[in-house]
C-alpha cells in the first residue's frame, strides 16, 4: 500500500468541513501540512490507500470520527508551561480567590483545565495549590481534552525524564513516585484532578468554576468558535473569577463580558 494521504483541493475541503462542523478547528492552507502528516499516519494504520474511504468510514463510526479529531489535535504541553502565568497564579489569583470566597463558607476551589492534552497543566496547577492552600481549604480540578489518547495518558499519570524537565526536584520528590522508565504522579496528587472528555464547541453543563485555563487552544478556531467557547467559560465560572488564555492569544475584537487584567506577571481576564 503506498504510504500516502494527498489531499487534492476537494479531498481537503471535506475534511475541513467536516472536522470544523464536528469540533470547530478550522484548518486553512496555512496548516492544511498538519492535516495531511496526520492523515497519512491514520490511513497507515487502517490499511487504507485512499482518503475518501476513511473520509466514508469516519461518517459512519462516530467512534472513528472522535479518533479523527483526536489525531488532528495538536497536543504540545510541558509542566510549568509559562512561568509568569503560575506566578501570577500563586501571588495573585489565588489569594484574591481565597479573599473572594471566605466570606462565602464555600472552601473549595474549583478549576477547570480545558485542552488539558496529556495532564501536564493539571498536574502543575495541583502542584502548587497542595502547597500554597492554607488549611481548611481544599480544591478540585476538571481537566478535559478532545483527544481520548491523550486523556488516557494523562489519567495513568506517567512520564518518562524528558517530560518531567521543568519540574523543580522538590516536586519530583514530593508528587511523583520513581517507576522504570520514568515518574508517575502520585495518587495523592491524582486524588484531586478529574480527567473527562469534552468538545469544547459543546456545553459542559460545569457551573461554579473559580479559575479556568484554556491556553493555547482558541488559536485553532475561527473568531465565531473563539467567541462561543469564550462565553461558555464566562456562563460555567463563578461571579467573580478568573481566566487564562495562551500568551498568544487575546480576547481583543470578541464580543464578551471578561474583563482585561494586567498584573505584576502576567495578562489574563476576569468576570466581575
Amino acid at each position: 500500500m503506498a504510504d500516502t494521504a494527498f489531499l487534492s483541493d476537494a479531498d481537503f475541503e471535506l475534511y475541513k468541513t467536516l472536522i470544523y462542523n464536528e469540533s470547530g478547528i478550522l484548518f486553512t492552507a496555512t496548516n492544511r501540512s498538519i492535516l495531511e502528516q496526520r492523515l497519512r499516519d491514520i490511513l497507515r494504520e487502517n490499511k487504507m490507500a485512499h482518503v475518501r474511504d476513511y473520509y466514508a468510514k469516519a461518517l459512519r463510526d462516530r467512534e472513528e470520527l472522535k479518533r479523527l479529531l483526536t489525531m488532528v489535535t495538536t497536543n504540545l504541553t510541558r509542566f510549568f508551561r509559562n512561568q509568569p502565568h503560575f506566578d501570577a497564579f500563586e501571588k495573585f489569583v489565588i489569594p484574591e480567590t481565597l479573599n473572594i470566597k471566605k466570606p462565602t463558607g464555600n472552601y473549595t476551589i474549583k478549576i477547570w483545565s480545558a485542552g488539558c492534552s496529556t495532564g501536564e497543566e493539571p498536574y502543575t496547577i495541583a502542584m502548587l495549590l497542595a502547597e500554597i492552600l492554607p488549611s481548611p481549604w481544599k480544591y478540585d480540578i476538571i481537566a478535559s481534552d478532545l483527544s481520548l489518547k491523550c486523556l488516557m495518558t494523562a489519567k495513568e499519570g506517567f512520564y518518562d525524564g524528558a517530560r518531567v524537565v521543568g519540574v523543580p526536584d522538590n516536586y519530583l520528590k514530593k508528587y511523583f513516585d520513581v517507576v522504570q522508565g520514568g515518574y508517575k504522579v502520585k495518587n495523592e496528587l491524582k486524588s484531586h484532578v478529574r480527567f473527562d472528555y469534552h468538545n469544547l464547541k459543546n456545553d459542559a453543563g460545569m457551573r461554579g468554576i473559580d479559575i479556568c485555563f484554556c491556553r493555547n487552544v482558541l488559536i485553532y478556531f475561527d473568531q465565531e468558535t473563539q467567541t462561543n467557547i469564550v462565553n461558555k467559560f464566562y456562563d460555567s465560572m463563578n461571579e467573580k473569577s478568573f481566566l487564562y488564555i495562551g500568551h498568544s492569544e487575546s480576547l481583543f475584537g470578541m464580543n464578551t463580558k471578561f474583563a482585561f487584567l494586567k498584573t505584576e506577571w502576567t495578562t489574563l481576564y476576569k468576570k466581575g
